[in-house]
This record gives structure tokens, C-alpha cells and sequence, in this order.
């Protein structure tokens, strides 16, 4: 009798600050004071009951393992059975709407208590530092419409990403469901880096639609996130509810040879394009009318040519300030290049 007076007492939960090792914890019952109520079941929420949300928090009441209530708005939140279900999104987006559309319900109304109720509390802040590395090279496909070059190499690259959890209710009901205390990062995160670098490959393959070159890929993290996002949609964003937040590429490296015939290929388009050869021809014409001599002619347009071909490696990316600074000289021509804003 003691315990089902109890139960029908506002009670206070509440969580503590979530360690970064940790996804979702359960919430805790307030049990000290004069007035708290110490007999009541941990499995039941009196209707009136406070719960407090902490920034970087979601929290949900579960009923009989069905989402009834949500709140990812810092503060505190008051239950009660009497009116319809209760969403503050908070920093969530309008998309757990329609996720509480599938998976919530509210089974009773009317302050009846039901028989297991639970508060769970998500880590919506950015999980940082999950180290990667690609064991194997991903096949890399280089395209430059400009000069018609579509060449296929291999790439290795390594780095860290961050996630987190956008779709609480998404993760509860795909991943973590009823835990008794916590659910933690490491029994997950072995199965997200796997996934995470099975994505690359097609995440790579939208970069190389955008014409970039694998030296170029760690300067655009941003198209690589979205890239990213895309390609983990379906078990990440669509079945648990995790977004990739941010990707710090620490390297990105292909053989020797793949670079080198990279390089060749770009010389062999140049050496056919028609604009090469215009350069080329024009300014012999040229100083051969100044000057009256085939000899001194040639060689100033060879020059040119030389200036032209290595004025057009620096436009399409051929030439990199890597390049420029195993030459005589090359740091004078990376600064003179970057006044320019040819690097």
C-alpha cells in the first residue's frame, strides 16, 4: 500500500553531466531531502513529476518500451498524462517529428499510471576524436573535362571524424532500446568505423564528379562531410539516427607511379591542345618579323612555350607548391605564384 501511495507523488529526475564515452544513460530519481519520496518505483513517473534537461541533453519517456514524451530544450519539463504528447525539438530539426509520428504513442490518458515507465537521457554534443585509416588503397577516379583527362588511381588517406546523435528516437528504437544504466560509445564505434570507411569509396566518387584531385581533397572538408552524409544516409542518418558533423583529413596519398602518370597524362593533353600550339607558332611569327632570324625566333618561342605550359600545369592543378619547391628557386615562384593566386 506504502509503495502505491508512493508512486503517485511528484517526483524529480534528472542526469548529471554525460562523459564523452557515453550515448544514453537513464534517468535518475532525486532521493534526498525531507520531502523526497523514497518508496515509490523506480519503473513508474508520477503524473506532475519535474525532469530536468541539461544543455547538450535529449530527453524521452518510454511507456511499456513506447516513446511517449521528447524534450531537447534546456530547462525543466513537467509530465503530465493529462494533455496530448509532448516534442520540443530544442537544436533538433523538424525531421524527429516524423520520427515520433512512426515510432511514439501515447498510450493512456487521464493521470492512469502505467506499469514500466523510464526516462532515458541522449548525448546530443559532438562525439570528437574517432581516428581512421584506410587499410587498403580506394580506387580514385581523376577527370579534368578541360584537357580530357579520365584516369584511374589508387588513394590511401587517414584522419579523424566526429558524429552525433540527431534522431534520438531513431537511435533508441534501432539501437540501444531498454538499457538498465548506460549505453557507451565502444559498443558501437568499432561498427561505425567500418562503416565509416566502406563510405569513402562512393563519398570519393561525388568528389571526383566535382573534378577534384586527390591532393585537393583534404582543403574541402565541407564537400566531403556532405559527401560523407549522403553515402551513410541509409544505416546511419535513415536506421540510427547519427549525422557525421565534421572530417579532418590528415593525408591523402596515391603510389608514386599513379602521380606520375597523372603528370604524364596532363603533359600529353597539353602538348595536343590546339591553344599550345597557337602560342607556340604566334609568337615565332612574331619575333621572326622583329628580328630576321630563324634561329633567335625559335628560341624565344620555345620559351614561350615553356611559360605557357607551365602557366596552364599551375591552372588545372598539375603543378603544386610541392612541385615548385624541389626546383631552383621555387620558393621565390611560390610567392610570386600566390601574389598571382596561382597555389
Amino acid at each position: 500500500m506504502g509503495g502505491t501511495l508512493a508512486d503517485q507523488w511528484k517526483e524529480f529526475f534528472y542526469c548529471e553531466s554525460m562523459p564523452k564515452e557515453v550515448l544514453v544513460t537513464k534517468g535518475q530519481k532525486r532521493v534526498s531531502g525531507r520531502s523526497s519520496n523514497t518508496k515509490g518505483n523506480d519503473n513508474i513517473i508520477s503524473n506532475g513529476s519535474g525532469i530536468a534537461v541539461a544543455d547538450g541533453q535529449c530527453m524521452i519517456i518510454v511507456e511499456q518500451g513506447k516513446v511517449v514524451e521528447v524534450c531537447a530544450e534546456p530547462g525543466e519539463f513537467t509530465y503530465d498524462t493529462s494533455s496530448e504528447p509532448s516534442i520540443f525539438l530544442g537544436p533538433l530539426g523538424e525531421g524527429i517529428k516524423k520520427t515520433f509520428a512512426t515510432v511514439g504513442k501515447r498510450f493512456t490518458y487521464g493521470g492512469d499510471t502505467a506499469k514500466d515507465q523510464r526516462i532515458y537521457y541522449f548525448n546530443t554534443k559532438e562525439l570528437i576524436d574517432n581516428k581512421f585509416g584506410t587499410p587498403n588503397p580506394i580506387p580514385f577516379r581523376v577527370v579534368d573535362s578541360k584537357i580530357g583527362l579520365d584516369v584511374d588511381v589508387s588513394v590511401r588517406c587517414s584522419g579523424v571524424y566526429s558524429y552525433k546523435i540527431a534522431d534520438p528516437l531513431l537511435f533508441y528504437t534501432n539501437v540501444c532500446g531498454n538499457v538498465e544504466q548506460e549505453y557507451t560509445r565502444d559498443e558501437l564505434d568499432g561498427q561505425l568505423k567500418t562503416e565509416f570507411i566502406s563510405a569513402l569509396q562512393p563519398a570519393f566518387g561525388r568528389l571526383s564528379d566535382l573534378e577534384m584531385r586527390p591532393n585537393q581533397i583534404v582543403t574541402h572538408n565541407t564537400e566531403l562531410e556532405e559527401a560523407m552524409n549522403s553515402a551513410l544516409s541509409a544505416k546511419w542518418g535513415e536506421l540510427r539516427g547519427l549525422k557525421v558533423v565534421s572530417i579532418a583529413l590528415g593525408s591523402v596519398t596515391l603510389p608514386e607511379e599513379d602521380a606520375e602518370m597523372i603528370k604524364q597524362a596532363q603533359r600529353t593533353a597539353i602538348m595536343k591542345d590546339p591553344t599550345m600550339a597557337a602560342a607556340t607558332l604566334g609568337s615565332y611569327h612574331v619575333f621572326y618579323q622583329l628580328l630576321q632570324s630563324n634561329t633567335i625566333a625559335t628560341l624565344l618561342a620555345i620559351c614561350i612555350a615553356v611559360a605557357v605550359y607551365g602557366l596552364v600545369m599551375l591552372l588545372i592543378k598539375g603543378i603544386v607548391e610541392e612541385d615548385l619547391q624541389t626546383v631552383p628557386g621555387g620558393g621565390k615562384l611560390i610567392r610570386v605564384c600566390r601574389r598571382l593566386h596561382l597555389l
